[in-house]
C-alpha cells in the first residue's frame, strides 16, 4: 500500500513539474506557432482602437530587434483579466501569431523586461496613419 501512495506522490509531482511553463523569448513563442518569416506587423491600440499596420520589411525588423529576446514567464495568478493596453500581430503570409502584452493563447505573462514601453514607444513614433 506504501508503494501504491508513493508511486501516485511521485506521478503527481512528475505532472506537476511538467506543466510549469518555464520562461520563453517572443521569438521562441512565433517561432513555435510557425511564424518563421514576418512580413507584416499590426498594432492596435487598446485604448483608442486604432491600430497601425507594418509593411516595410525595415520597419518590421526594427520592431522584432526591439522585442525578440523579451522573456515571457507565465503568471501564477491565470484568472481571466479585461482589458489591453496594445495587442500585436506578427503575419507569416496568412497564418497570424496574435497576442498582447500580457497573454499568448490564452496565458497570461510577465516580461522582462517590460514589453510596455517599447512598444507604447514604437507605436507612437511610427508615421504611419492610424486605421
Amino acid at each position: 500500500m506504501e508503494k501504491f501512495v508513493f508511486l501516485i506522490l511521485f506521478c503527481l509531482s512528475l505532472l506537476t513539474a511538467c506543466s510549469n511553463e518555464k520562461s520563453r523569448s517572443l521569438e521562441e513563442l512565433y517561432i513555435d506557432a510557425k511564424i518563421e518569416n514576418v512580413d507584416k506587423v499590426i498594432i492596435q491600440d487598446g485604448s483608442t482602437g486604432y491600430s497601425k499596420t507594418i509593411t516595410k520589411q525595415e520597419q518590421i525588423d526594427e520592431f522584432l530587434h526591439l522585442i525578440n529576446d523579451i522573456e515571457f514567464t507565465p503568471q501564477e495568478n491565470q484568472e481571466e483579466r479585461s482589458g489591453w493596453r496594445y495587442g500585436i500581430a506578427l503575419f507569416d503570409g496568412e497564418k497570424a501569431f496574435k497576442f498582447t502584452l500580457i497573454k499568448i493563447d490564452n496565458v497570461y505573462y510577465d516580461a522582462n523586461p517590460d514589453i510596455h514601453p517599447i512598444v507604447e514607444n514604437y507605436y507612437k513614433q511610427l508615421d504611419i496613419v492610424e486605421e
